[in-house]
């Protein structure tokens, strides 16, 4: 991901049509603002596609609702936006199913970035 871990934070929120993966660094740092903001485009790309590689490559297993989120990968939407510090990815869906996998998706990355949903 090239995104310094220690210096940067994760929120993941859930939502009532999806969900929302936010990453900023903590640093006054326009290259680590910069990359934050590329690895959500990359991600928003890859995901649109049913690539789920990078979380499983990042936890060494796969990942809750990955599956379903890639087999209705055309019900849902990945939209990066900028933020001042780093990046959103937006996640939309109105189907049930893909709802379900995407919230699936942001509890298991909570728990394990032992993270809190954005306030």
């Amino acid at each position: 991901m090239g995104v310094d871990q220690y210096s940067s934070t994760h929120h993941f929120t859930p939502s009532s049509d999806g969900g929302r993966i936010v990453l900023e660094t903590t640093l006054t740092d326009s290259a680590g603002i910069n990359r934050i903001r590329h690895h959500m485009r990359e991600i928003a790309h890859a995901f649109a596609t049913g690539d789920f590689s990078t979380p499983m490559f990042v936890h060494m297993r796969t990942v809750p609702g990955t599956a379903e989120m890639a087999r209705l990968r055309s019900a849902i939407t990945y939209t990066p936006q900028d933020l001042p510090r780093g990046g959103a990815l937006q996640i939309v869906t109105h189907d049930r199913a893909a709802i379900e996998a995407v919230h699936q998706y942001i509890a298991f990355q909570q728990q394990d970035h032992r993270a809190s949903p954005e306030r």
